[in-house]
């Protein structure tokens, strides 16, 4: 339903690129698929412990491991040489399960190849790889509502459609999961002559959402509050990429989106409030939720109705104390960027400065 003529002329080209073009990440032409921000020590001994031909054989633009992942099932969309998944595996524990699901026949079979060190390595074997298309997790037998959380690291960008990747994300999460992954981004959108550039579509430029069709395409499929965790600028170190890229800005961006029916269009002030309890592993004194949220362990941090379903409704429910119910509506949230649009109101756009006014 979701595969045409050309949708399979871009999958059979990003086959050729990351099974024959690029041999390691030494062969990347820019640094987009490259992940510039160093991990915590957790995950750098997590990747000390995979074997290095699955470490070489790595391309992502950031990291997509969140807190509080210990017996969760998993899927990681694109899973190349399985770095990722073997990261994932250690820290689910023998208890979690971890598939990789991923479209190129020659990085399947070096993830495949080394799921025996890894089980020995570990003590137990919990990792699955999955030959088939992120946009049909249906045809690799994964069914309705049945995993906590899908990652996935810089390969959105690569499918020919991004709305069936979102959508089978959705169908495939439980309620109350999580998918949660690192992407590249675009300033604006991108020109089809460039998106046609294969050698571009393969670096993981050129088939980059603009950042806020992404977020309209989130929302139009059930995950009505895109949340921001980090971002980071994309410099291009490859002059003649650069030109021809004709001055379009490229983002790592790592977002996490939920599957709950309860979130509302924009942040909804209920008066409600949480407090960390300080509980989640190697997070002792602050949880920073997302790029806007940094709760510190013991302290009463105000949040909007949205916020307050995605900690409650979740798997960090345990993790904090919780004040206030819906009982009550106070308008808009303060700060989350909108405000009264009435002219004639208290406390309007233009009192605040908006450039909307």
């Amino acid at each position: 339903y979701w595969k045409s003529p050309k949708m399979t002329a871009v999958h059979d080209a990003v086959k050729e690129y990351y099974g024959k073009v690029l041999k390691t990440s030494d062969d990347l032409q820019t640094n987009a698929c490259c992940t510039s921000e160093a991990p915590p020590k957790v995950i750098r001994d997590a990747i000390a412990n995979c074997h290095p031909q699955v470490v070489e054989k790595y391309y992502g633009c950031g990291l997509v491991i969140p807190d509080e992942i210990r017996d969760l099932k998993v899927i990681d969309l694109g899973s190349g040489s399985g770095r990722d998944c073997y990261v994932l595996s250690q820290l689910v524990g023998a208890n979690g399960f971890v598939v990789g699901v991923d479209m190129t026949e020659e990085q399947i079979t070096v993830a495949n190849r080394h799921r025996t060190y890894h089980s020995e390595k570990f003590g137990f074997g919990n990792v699955e790889f999955r030959f088939g298309y992120i946009e049909d997790l249906k045809s690799v037998g994964i069914e309705n509502d049945t995993f906590d959380l899908i990652v996935s690291n810089c390969v959105v960008n690569l499918s020919p459609n991004k709305r069936a990747v979102l959508e089978e994300a959705f169908r495939v999460l439980k309620p109350g999961g999580e998918m949660y992954f690192s992407d590249v981004y675009a300033s604006r959108r991108v020109p089809s002559d460039l998106v046609n550039d294969t050698m571009l579509f393969g670096e993981c430029l050129s088939g980059a959402l603009y950042w806020n069709d992404f977020i309209n395409l989130a929302k139009s499929v059930g995950f009505k509050d895109p949340r921001l965790v980090k971002d980071s600028r994309i410099e291009i170190r490859n002059a003649e990429v650069q030109k021809r890229l004709e001055n379009i800005e490229f983002y790592s961006a790592t977002f996490r989106l939920f599957k709950l029916d309860d979130l509302e269009p924009d942040c909804e002030d209920y008066g409600q409030a949480v407090v960390y309890k300080g509980t989640i592993e190697n997070c002792p004194e602050f949880f920073d939720f997302d790029a806007h949220h940094r709760m510190q362990t013991g302290k009463v941090f105000p949040v909007c109705g949205n916020t307050f379903s995605m900690l409650r409704k979740t798997r960090f429910q345990r993790h904090f104390d919780f004040i206030g119910d819906r009982s009550k509506h106070f308008g808009i949230f303060e700060g989350c960027g909108k405000g009264l649009p009435f002219q004639s109101g208290g406390f309007t756009n233009a009192q605040k400065g908006s450039c909307c006014s």
